[in-house]
């Protein structure tokens, strides 16, 4: 039924694949929750530039993360594929004491989205967070990015741009460079700038924002992070009012990119993309869903989804299509009519039928694993499966967002069927591995000793 669905849809590319071949901007937030943004139930909006790229796109409300955790997304954001084929992927996330282990991260050898585009044309770039390992072993100037600025690692501070253990991370290229500035404006700024230097040739930009990730910091928090030093580990403040405004930041940076692809006049030939590498965490409204980052919960998992392409999608348009961060490897790869490498087949699917026809969707089965508390799910239509701590559910989602009913007692066929399907999709997969046979030993030369 659903190759079937797939096939009746294949003639709604033709239109996003004529003429000229778009570039691409793909911005993604850091543990922004579900009901951040407008139109995704904030109670009052604090992101006017994306309620306009929401007002002159396509919204999703079933845009689902790889992952409800930040590395393994960024995997399958990169290949198009189940992050759990990669072993950097396992971890959950790569945190800084992989410094200098040449296991954990994305191989240079693996195809990726930019690689791909790159050797079609296209000049790519990321402007912002990495965090799919470190130097020397990977970094994105190693897997098809053309240039990059920004942390490589997770969370730093917006000021000191140092890491929890106090190392700083603020590269350019693969050059560690120190600049002065609000991190989030800095992300901003060098996209603009792309934008200006590339908008004659076709162009992929990451804009991979570290807001409103962890320190909760504001532009008017310099002195705060003064005070805290260079060892940020201690600080555990923050508030809702805090972590608000760092979303209205990286709200105005969008904006300034909206407005230098109109400056530029390349705003009908661009395909823009706004999401969440993973559900909210603290502060967040992940609203109606329960449960939040490290979850797979809905809350966890759940993120905004928005696309704009004049070209291509009609303005003000809503589609309850399931889609994931991996699909967008796909759908790029087919808007810029450039094949996915064949020994590396996707495992996500392209959305431009779903440009072409919003209100039609295309029924499909996802899953997700993670090693935190045991955790199995899976979506095959409304219905969810869900191992978490020993303990199986079923939930209806069409009429449960909030999972609080359990039918697996009251449908045990169904659940028996949920579950069948996740182990033979896990079948396919590899295991989860032995961090056991992982080498962390610092290696000299290497930029910092792991024990960081």
């Amino acid at each position: 039924m659903i190759e079937n669905i797939a096939e009746g849809f294949a003639a709604k590319r033709t239109a996003a694949r004529s003429g000229k071949r778009p570039n691409l901007v793909f911005v993604l937030a850091d543990d922004l929750g579900y009901a951040d943004v407008g139109g995704y139930g904030v109670r009052t909006s604090f992101t006017p530039n994306l309620d306009r790229l929401a007002a002159e796109g396509l919204r999703f409300t079933d845009g689902y993360a790889n992952s409800p955790v930040c590395s393994p997304t960024r995997f399958a954001l990169m290949t198009g594929r189940y992050q759990y084929r990669l072993r950097g992927a396992a971890e959950e996330p790569i945190g800084g004491a992989a410094r200098g282990c040449a296991q954990l991260g994305l191989p240079s050898s693996h195809p990726t989205l930019p690689s791909l585009l790159r050797a079609a044309g296209y000049h790519t770039a990321l402007i912002g967070k990495w965090h799919l390992g470190y130097l020397p072993h990977f970094s994105p100037l190693a897997s098809g990015y053309a240039e990059f600025f920004g942390p490589l690692g997770g969370g730093v501070d917006y000021f000191s741009h140092a890491d929890r253990a106090g190392v700083h991370d603020l590269y350019d290229g693969d050059d560690e460079v120190r600049r002065s500035g609000y991190l989030t404006d800095l992300i901003s700024d060098r996209a603009c700038e792309v934008i200006r230097r590339q908008s004659h040739a076709p162009f992929m930009l990451s804009v991979h924002y570290t807001a409103p990730h962890w320190p909760w910091e504001t532009r008017g928090d310099e002195a705060e992070s003064r005070r805290i030093g260079n060892r940020i580990l201690h600080v555990d403040g923050g508030s809702v009012d805090t972590y608000r405004t760092m979303i209205r930041h990286m709200d105005e940076g969008i904006g300034r990119i909206l407005d230098a692809l109109e400056a530029a006049s390349v705003t009908d030939d661009t395909l823009v993309v706004f999401t969440s590498d993973n559900g909210g965490e603290r502060f967040s409204d992940t609203w109606p869903f329960v449960g939040r980052k490290m979850d797979l919960l809905e809350g966890g998992i759940r993120v905004p989804l928005i696309a704009r392409w004049p070209r291509a999608i009609a303005a003000d348009t809503v589609t309850a299509q399931v889609a994931i961060t991996m699909d967008w490897v796909a759908t790029m790869l087919d808007a810029a009519r450039v094949a996915p490498h064949q020994d590396h087949p996707l495992d996500g699917m392209s959305l431009l039928p779903t440009f072409a026809e919003p209100s039609r969707a295309i029924p499909r089965n996802l899953f997700w694993r993670m090693k935190h508390r045991g955790q199995r799910a899976a979506r095959s239509g409304d219905w969810k499966y869900l191992l978490q701590d020993g303990f199986e559910f079923l939930f209806d989602l069409a009429h449960d967002h909030r999972e609080r009913a359990n039918l697996a007692a009251r449908e045990p066929r169904r659940l028996a069927d949920l579950r069948e399907h996740y182990l033979r999709w896990a079948a396919e997969m590899p295991g989860v591995p032995d961090e056991a046979k992982v080498s962390l030993a610092y290696v000299p030369g290497d930029l910092a000793s792991p024990t960081q």
